[in-house]
């Protein structure tokens, strides 16, 4: 079983930055793919960004390619999610997600544990 504590959000200006951290309590961490998703008010929950358990495959939505960077630190069990140049239309709940399989990680439905987000407000 896997916990995940995500940390980091807050209010920023748009063209912004914002650092998030996702905290997993899985001895194997590595195993997994980590992703982040997020969701605003009155919207499906949408891919942002991924990482294979190596950290060296990355995937991105194209809505925030060039901006946001997924890393991870497997000896500290910590996925980050760097955010720059942030726009109000970034403004959603941010949620961590494990993938022992690591397919489909673009995929909410792959991904069977889940933080409880971090809510990342861009204004203009």
């Amino acid at each position: 079983q896997v916990q995940l504590v995500e940390s980091g959000g807050g209010l920023v200006q748009a063209g912004g930055s914002l650092r998030l951290s996702c905290a997993a309590s899985a001895r194997t961490f590595s195993r997994y793919s980590m992703a982040w998703f997020r969701q605003a008010p009155g919207k499906e929950r949408e891919f942002v960004a991924a990482t294979r358990g190596s950290g060296g495959s990355t995937d991105y939505a194209d809505s925030v390619k060039g901006r946001f960077t997924i890393s991870r630190d497997n000896a500290k069990n910590t996925v980050y999610l760097q955010m720059n140049s942030l726009k109000p239309e970034d403004t959603a709940v941010y949620y961590c997600a494990a993938d022992r399989q690591g397919l489909f990680v673009r995929n909410a439905g792959a991904h069977d544990y889940w933080g409880q987000g971090t809510q990342v407000t861009v204004s203009s």
